[in-house]
């Protein structure tokens, strides 16, 4: 079962117009929230996001806050899944020819729901590889756009290295992972990327660092380089889907010597109580 544009409907019997703009352009916007235990996490946070990104293309939401809500609950309450993840996306509409720009149009709404089979910690300690890359994407990854090329084929060579996720990096300082927010742990103090137009900042991302000052980990927002990650004590990626994975080997050289690190257990542990509130 699916939402489309108002109904729910079999996902088999789910169709839009070959002239949706989302499907000429990947003209749109999207959101991935996680539910618990049948209960939708952070959603607010995840709506305002949203709003954010529609902000920033020109497109009306459709719906208020209370509507979105009953929406994703009808979803969740639909599925036997106990734990599960939200896709909710919206393009710009349907054009009657194919154009680059637009009038306005009738948004296209659809929203599903997938089970979500988070890694339990003793999977996680045994730590994750991934390689790291030029970041090639555009200016603007501050919104999450539908239009994600550049990220596939990040995740292919991921696929093709058998490697978790690709870190990028620009003029030699990481911005974020293809899929994530990336964090090192360096004498006790966390650093990630400021939020800004070269990163999507995560939901996840902020209780990350919630998580971390609950730990008595010192916060800064600032950026780092590659190099810094190979001399750092620990390396994590977030996102919705992974929660907080830690990274224990980059371009095959090994970080903490391979091994995950404590602090990681303890700022893991935090967030599986936010998950629980």
């Amino acid at each position: 079962m699916v939402y489309l544009n108002g109904d729910f409907i079999a996902k088999d019997k789910a169709s839009i117009s070959v002239m949706d703009r989302g499907f000429l352009f990947g003209d749109g916007v999207y959101e991935v929230i996680p539910a618990y235990n049948g209960k939708i996490f952070r959603p607010t946070e995840h709506l305002d996001r949203l709003q954010k990104s529609l902000d920033s293309i020109q497109i009306t939401n459709p719906y208020s806050h209370n509507k979105w809500i009953n929406i994703l609950n009808k979803l969740v309450n639909h599925s036997s899944n106990t734990n599960q993840s939200l896709y909710l996306q919206i393009t710009r509409g349907t054009d009657t020819k194919r154009k680059h720009n637009f009038d306005a149009l009738t948004p296209t709404i659809y929203v599903e729901s997938n089970p979500l089979t988070s890694k339990t910690k003793q999977e996680l300690s045994k730590g994750f590889s991934a390689i790291s890359a030029q970041d090639i994407r555009w200016s603007r990854c501050d919104i999450k756009a539908t239009s994600l090329l550049a990220n596939v084929l990040y995740a292919q060579d991921a696929k093709k290295h058998n490697v978790e996720e690709v870190i990028l990096y620009r003029d030699n300082q990481i911005t974020e992972g293809a899929t994530s927010n990336v964090f090192i742990l360096k004498n006790n103090i966390l650093y990630t990327h400021p939020t800004g137009a070269n990163i999507l900042s995560g939901i996840t991302r902020d209780l990350v660092l919630e998580s971390a000052s609950a730990c008595s980990i010192q916060i800064q927002e600032s950026s780092f380089s590659l190099d810094n990650i190979f001399t750092s004590d620990e390396l994590w990626i977030s996102s919705s889907t992974r929660e907080i994975m830690p990274i224990t080997k980059l371009d095959n050289k090994p970080i903490n010597q391979g091994k995950v690190g404590a602090i990681w257990g303890c700022v893991f542990e935090y967030y599986q109580r936010l998950k629980n509130d």
